[in-house]
């Protein structure tokens, strides 16, 4: 009986994926009638409750509609999608614009009653499977050795690792549990990964714009950041890192390579092997931070760097703080050559992972509840992408531009070059109103006029009004 729902299931996923990319390639248009339900049931063999499923799926992201003794009509018009930005153009040297205190000002509003929270990427309660993880720490509690309150092996749970290590084939990572160490977090895996690996004074390339908390750690280590250029679809610009590398201006490269945080963009599998080729060429190693790679929208999970790995080069992190148990601080490495030494800074910094929180995140992989959860998520998050482009163009000025992700949980705005982010973000705080201004993603003078939104949120009409609103206060700002 499971198996038959699970095969339902996946037909509905299919027949709705077809006709989402004969809608988003631009086969079927705006106003266009789609199939009536009699017709989708004969051509793909379903039942009418599949077929309705189908299109329920494509109503939820907001691709089509239903006219009452009409039938289902293509909504969705690229017409009303904002414009791609361009590829960023850091400066080629590092020259530092201090944004700590705003950071520290986002932090700080982290979980205000009645804020709209689209400045920091992580999910809402409402999109997490709470209930089953509350059933996994009983679980955990009881089939732990004294419960949990002992200290656990320097490289972290074993059932976790190996877990973790079956998993990693979807992206074709063939990794062995004995490759992996588990941390506290992903920016724990990246942090212990940059003390093992960096002095101060080394420079450490990073694509532009990147993630603020891997900024403030080349900050707080004492190391130079060199900004790439980066494409807001493609991820880094690999003719710049090429350049760089000529000029041994790098020791180290830290890359997000799926669906990079702010920009949303995901490194092509052709790019990832290429990276690992020029740098394996230098002997340069790379950080990869790959925390959001299972959140993806499309078929199949894509690649990794390491996946492409030969050489042991590549240190992989990653982590279900963003897709599953944000508090529970779960996360990992797997540091190939480098396995020593980032086992040494695990020992000096933490000696032990939290064995109860990795036990039920083991648990939830091992019974399948991550994927479970991961389809029910990913099909939201989708939708609420495609929710807040709608919404960016029809509520934010004219002339904004904004990236249009494949997966993950955020979307990079540019509005004009007259808006001020920061002084948005200071007005739209009265209103309980955050976001994160793209000045924070950077440590040059640049992104003024950006911001990036959280669009992990659980959709209703509330926050279609608080996005107008910001899009009312950003238009003040002309």
């Amino acid at each position: 009986m499971k198996k038959v729902k699970e095969k339902l299931d996946f037909m509905y996923i299919r027949i709705a994926k077809v006709i989402e990319q004969q809608i988003l390639n631009g086969a079927l248009r705006t106003g266009d009638k789609l199939p009536s339900l009699r017709t989708i049931c004969r051509e793909y063999g379903v039942s009418q409750n599949t077929a309705l499923s189908a299109y329920y799926n494509l109503e939820s992201k907001m691709l089509i509609e239903t006219k009452p003794q009409s039938g289902y009509y293509v909504r969705y018009s690229k017409t009303k999608v904002p414009a791609l930005p361009q590829i960023t153009k850091p400066e080629a040297e590092a020259h530092y614009a201090d944004s700590e205190l705003l950071v520290r000002k986002i932090y700080d509003g982290l979980g205000e009653d009645g804020h709209l929270a689209l400045a920091l990427g992580i999910p809402a309660n409402e999109l997490l499977p709470i209930a089953k993880l509350n059933k996994g720490l009983t679980v955990a509690m009881r089939e732990l050795k004294g419960s949990g309150v002992m200290y656990d092996k320097i490289e972290g749970n074993e059932r976790l690792r190996r877990q973790i290590a079956r998993w990693s084939f979807a992206m074709e990572g063939h990794l062995n549990h004995d490759e992996i160490i588990t941390t506290g977090g992903c920016l724990n895996a990246l942090s212990y990964c940059m003390m093992a690996l960096t002095k101060r004074g080394d420079t450490v390339a990073m694509e532009s714009p990147i993630s603020f908390g891997m900024l403030q750690l080349a900050q707080v280590l004492g190391v130079k950041v060199l900004e790439l250029p980066s494409d807001p679809q493609h991820g880094i610009d690999l003719n710049a890192l090429e350049d760089a590398l000529k000029a041994n201006k790098i020791n180290v490269c830290l890359f997000i390579s799926n669906f990079s945080n702010p920009l949303g963009s995901c490194m092509p599998d052709e790019n990832k092997k290429q990276t690992v080729r020029l740098l394996e060429k230098y002997n340069i190693p790379l950080i990869e931070n790959d925390l959001n790679g299972d959140i993806y929208f499309g078929q199949q999970r894509p690649k990794s760097c390491k996946t492409y790995d030969e050489s042991g080069l590549v240190l992989w992190c990653s982590s279900v703080s963003k897709t599953l148990a944000p508090g529970y601080r779960v996360g990992w490495v797997a540091p190939g050559k480098f396995k020593n030494e980032v086992r040494r800074m695990k020992l000096y910094h933490s000696i032990s992972s939290t064995s109860v929180t990795h036990e039920v995140i083991a648990w939830f992989l091992e019974t399948g509840r991550y994927e479970s959860h991961l389809r029910k998520l990913r099909h939201t998050l989708h939708g609420n992408m495609l929710k807040f482009s709608r919404a960016i163009s029809d509520y934010f000025p004219e002339g904004t531009m904004a990236t249009r992700p494949r997966g993950g949980f955020v979307i990079w705005v540019e509005l004009p070059k007259a808006v001020d982010a920061v002084t948005l973000y200071e007005k739209c705080l009265s209103y309980k109103i955050s976001f994160a201004p793209g000045r924070i993603f950077t440590l040059q003078n640049q992104y003024d006029n950006c911001l990036r939104l959280n669009y992990g949120l659980l959709w209703d009409e509330k926050l279609e009004r608080d996005l107008k609103l910001l899009g009312e206060l950003a238009c003040r700002e002309l």
